[in-house]
């Protein structure tokens, strides 16, 4: 464990700009190459500073039998069991509140919710301002999003469990429609 922060938004299987000369926590004479969220809670969270070696490690571990156990217990929310769980943080509570081991079910559920919540407020009372963003180059949402995206190289968006990333992302929105077409489950977006 290289550092221990304070609260923090993101959530664990985030990654994090390594700083210069940063070296591997489990192998100190090796350049780190990655640094990842480790445990999170409203407190803080653990920083591993990581090696290429330790980096794959990390990744085969993320796609192993033993990952997809970790993920099978009972939803903090609903109460009900589940094999898909992840951690979440309730809107409500801020984005620095208590982590939850939450079910992919409620997590679709809450995200339901505060769509139809914003959209509720969603108006077009602020296009009259005249302000000097030139949007012109930002014109196809999706492009704007995957320049600014926080997708790591295993595939996993580091700013997964944030608002953003749960139902914002347009990245995140197609990918959520891919799935759904190809497992042949209702669209999430």
């Amino acid at each position: 464990m290289a550092d221990v922060t304070g609260p923090i938004s993101t959530l664990s299987g985030a990654s994090h700009a390594v700083p210069d000369g940063q070296m591997c926590d489990q192998h100190p004479d090796r350049p780190a190459v990655a640094r990842i969220q480790g445990e999170t809670d409203s407190f803080g969270c653990e920083m591993h500073d990581m090696c290429q070696e330790c980096l794959d490690a990390e990744r085969e571990w993320r796609n192993s039998p033993e990952a997809a156990e970790w993920r099978k217990g009972t939803c903090e929310w609903c109460k009900s069991p589940a094999d898909d769980l992840r951690d979440r943080r309730d809107y409500e509570e801020g984005s620095c509140g208590r982590v939850y081991r939450v079910c992919g079910a409620c997590v679709k559920k809450d995200n339901e919710y505060w769509a139809q919540e914003a959209a509720a407020y969603d108006d077009d009372r602020y296009d009259d301002y005249d302000d000097d963003f030139d949007d012109d180059g930002f014109d196809d949402e999706l492009a704007e999003a995957e320049m600014n995206c926080s997708m790591r190289p295993d595939g996993q968006c580091g700013q997964a469990g944030s608002e953003y990333c749960d139902w914002v992302c347009p990245i995140r929105r197609e990918h959520d429609r891919d799935d759904a077409a190809v497992k042949g489950t209702p669209d999430h977006g």
